[in-house]
C-alpha cells in the first residue's frame, strides 16, 4: 500500500479545514432555529386538539355559570368577535359587548363544541359546533379560532357564532 504524498496530505487537509468551516457555519446558522425548538412545546396533536376542547368547554361554562370576569380570560388581547357582519377588534371591546350577555339570571344561549382541530404544530386551533335558544333548540353554528399562549393557555382569538343572544 502506497503512503500519500506530501502534496495529497495537504490537499486532503485543505478539504478537511474548508468541511470543518462549512460545518461551523451551518451549525451557527441553524442555531436560532434549534433555540426556537427547545422553547416550542411539541406534541401529539390529538393532546393539543383535547386541551382546546377542554377550553371551549371551560369558555362555555362561562355564560351558563354568568361569571363575566372569568369569560374575559379567555379572550386574546387582539381577539376579534363577529356579531353579524360587525367585527368587534380588541380584548376590550368584545369584553363590552359581551357584558349585557352576562346580566340576569338565566343565559341568554348556550354552546359545545362538535368539531375540534389543531394544527399539526399545537399553535392554533379550531373548535366548531351548535348554539342553543334557552328552551334548547338549535339556532346556529359558532366557530372559534384559538391560540396557545407562550404559557401553555390557550386563548380565543377569532370568533363567529350568530346574533341569537
Amino acid at each position: 500500500m502506497k503512503r500519500a504524498g506530501t502534496s495529497q496530505r495537504r490537499v486532503l487537509m485543505k478539504r478537511s479545514k474548508t468541511v470543518f468551516i462549512f460545518a461551523g457555519i451551518a451549525l451557527t446558522a441553524l442555531r436560532p432555529v434549534a433555540l426556537a425548538f427547545d422553547d416550542a412545546t411539541i406534541e401529539a396533536p390529538e393532546i393539543a386538539t383535547e386541551e382546546v376542547r377542554r377550553t371551549e368547554i371551560a369558555f362555555a361554562k362561562t355564560m351558563e355559570e354568568r361569571d363575566f370576569e372569568a369569560f374575559q380570560t379567555f379572550l386574546a388581547d387582539e381577539a376579534i368577535f363577529y356579531n353579524g357582519d360587525q367585527e368587534i377588534r380588541g380584548k376590550e371591546a368584545v369584553a363590552a359587548a359581551w357584558k349585557r350577555l352576562f346580566e340576569g339570571a338565566e343565559a341568554p344561549f348556550s354552546w359545545r363544541p362538535e368539531v375540534v382541530s389543531t394544527l399539526d404544530s399545537g399553535s392554533l386551533g379550531l373548535s366548531s359546533g351548535p348554539i342553543f335558544n334557552p328552551d334548547g333548540k338549535r339556532v346556529g353554528t359558532f366557530n372559534s379560532i384559538w391560540r396557545r399562549g407562550s404559557d401553555g393557555t390557550w386563548q380565543i382569538v377569532f370568533d363567529r357564532g350568530c346574533t341569537c343572544g
